[in-house]
């Protein structure tokens, strides 16, 4: 962790609990914005416009949050437009780290060894956690933004017409829908498998365990006779609820001991799972290799960082 600019203490993936001992998330610390002509977005200054080769991006294949900006990326034919780099899967004692693993790629943009150094270059007095994902600037050499919700909403409509316009993850006339869905979700399901990995006492791990499975089987019937969830192509509510949904059998249910149900017992959930990886470019962005080699090298939970064999991305979906 950062104090001040300075790595003070080891990786550990709780740093906050509340008073019943469960989980709590860092809240996001850049918060700027990237638009058509530079304006200020809903949060932040302005001056970060939409310009081809300036932005790159900082992700983990084992990421949920990451993992939904590199799908936003995909699906708006981003790729040629914001470069990407992508971390090694195993979290070491200083947190995510650059390298030469398969799949994961040196930082060719700042010449950094781990994510922390980017979050120093960009603040050199930052204190907190250096996470992914992470919107660089190249120009101003800074990070615009490191809130996934941020950057997902801002891939669909900050680059204007250097993004391809056939799909559209967050339609007007289903805002509304779309934003009561995420509320519900994030803190039951998306961050509610972390609440249940992590909590620290049994009551605040029985508390997350009920809304994961309560969200889920809220979820299930809703898929019975839609292909997706408010549209007839991904949006951003889909996206959100895929990158949970991927990664549950292979992490969620035996490390984060989330093991009342598998997705696999969930016949729409599994199903949906399915239509999202045949929808082309999603596929790319999963990479089960990274997910389980990130999650089960977490030291508090695995203390032998030995990797399941079992299960593979084919054998669920």
């Amino acid at each position: 962790m950062l104090v001040s600019g300075k790595w003070t203490e080891d990786w550990q993936p709780v740093q906050a609990k509340d008073e019943k001992g469960g989980f709590v998330r860092q809240i996001s610390s850049f918060r700027n914005w990237v638009t058509p002509d530079g304006s200020a977005g809903p949060t932040g200054e302005g001056g970060f416009a939409a310009e081809a080769g300036r932005y790159h991006l900082y992700v983990a294949y084992i990421c949920p949050w990451a993992s939904r900006t590199l799908i936003g990326r995909k699906l708006k034919g981003l790729e040629d437009i914001i470069s990407v780099s992508i971390v090694e899967p195993a979290l070491t004692k200083q947190g995510w780290r650059f390298g030469d693993y398969p799949g994961a790629t040196a930082d060719e943009e700042n010449g950094a060894t781990y994510m922390h150094e980017i979050y120093t270059k960009a603040d050199a007095d930052f204190t907190g956690r250096a996470t992914v994902p992470a919107l660089w600037d190249k120009k101003r050499a800074t990070i615009v933004n490191n809130e996934s919700s941020d950057i997902l909403r801002m891939l669909n409509s900050g680059f204007g017409d250097l993004a391809r316009g056939n799909i559209d993850l967050y339609p007007a006339a289903r805002r509304n829908a779309i934003d009561v869905f995420n509320e519900r979700i994030y803190p039951s399901l998306n961050n509610g498998v972390y609440r249940t990995g992590f909590a620290t006492t049994q009551i605040a791990y029985e508390e997350a365990f009920a809304e994961v499975f309560g969200c889920l089987d809220w979820i299930e019937p809703q898929l019975e006779d839609r292909k997706f969830l408010f549209a007839d192509h991904p949006t951003e509510a889909d996206i959100r609820l895929f990158v949970t949904l991927v990664r549950f059998d292979v992490a969620y249910h035996g490390l984060f001991k989330c093991n009342l149900r598998r997705l696999s017992d969930y016949p729409n959930l599994k199903a949906f799972c399915r239509r999202m990886l045949d929808w082309p470019g999603i596929a790319e962005t999963v990479n089960f290799d990274h997910i389980k080699r990130g999650y089960y090298s977490i030291e508090s939970l695995n203390p032998t960082r030995i990797v399941p064999v079992g299960p593979q991305l084919a054998e669920i979906f």
